[in-house]
């Protein structure tokens, strides 16, 4: 898995739109410790996060199964461009066949639970999908077979308040390993200036 923050909003944008409710610009510093100050109170403690829809953030996911895209997807307000299996499982035709047991060369395509019996039953499912493949069926229908632990990547962007919730939900250890795995990523490729707005989001051990 692989998560990279392709862009982010500036933080003095969030302490500008808080300032507009009381037009009180002449007393921020221009996104220093005043302003940034003014996010956590307004934000974070007095809890009035719609400002915090302000910040935007984009980034590039890399090597989640397709289970753990489903569990993404839950969280509606956010953007997914996702990898078109429809257009991409190609990549699968030239490959020679997936045997019991070779977990390093399968995880190419598959992301691998640790658990042997559910990896190779993923394993037989990948070669099962480069067989129908190479007897020319459609993308459209091959698609259909596809292992729910399938590789897939997507840009994701989101809202700072929707993140919260994000974080709130899926580092939690009670949430699926992979999404929980997710989360924690994306917490960490954060910019550090902006940390102290979903520390308290993130569930610690």
């Amino acid at each position: 898995m692989e998560v990279t923050l392709l862009n982010h909003t500036p933080l003095w944008v969030c302490s500008n739109a808080i300032r507009t409710c009381w037009q009180s610009f002449d007393k921020g510093d221009n996104g220093g410790e005043i302003d940034l100050a003014l996010i956590d109170r307004v934000g974070n403690q007095l809890k009035h996060a719609s400002t915090l829809e302000h910040l935007f953030y984009n980034f590039y996911i890399k090597g989640i199964s397709r289970a753990c895209l489903q569990e993404l997807a839950r969280h509606r307000i956010a953007s997914l461009s996702v990898k078109s299996t429809r257009y991409t499982l190609k990549e699968l035709k030239n490959e020679s066949e997936f045997k019991p047991n070779d977990f390093e060369n399968a995880s190419r395509y598959i992301v691998l639970t640790s658990n042997e019996f559910v990896d190779n039953a993923s394993i037989n499912a990948l070669d099962n999908l480069r067989q129908i493949l190479n007897q020319n069926t459609s993308l459209d229908i091959a698609k259909y077979c596809l292992p729910e632990s399938y590789k897939t990547e997507l840009s994701w962007s989101i809202n700072a308040r929707s993140l919260q919730n994000f974080l709130s939900l899926r580092s939690s250890k009670s949430a699926l390993w992979e999404i929980r795995n997710l989360a924690n990523a994306i917490y960490n490729a954060l910019p550090n200036e902006h940390k102290f707005i979903f520390a308290e989001c993130v569930y610690k051990d």
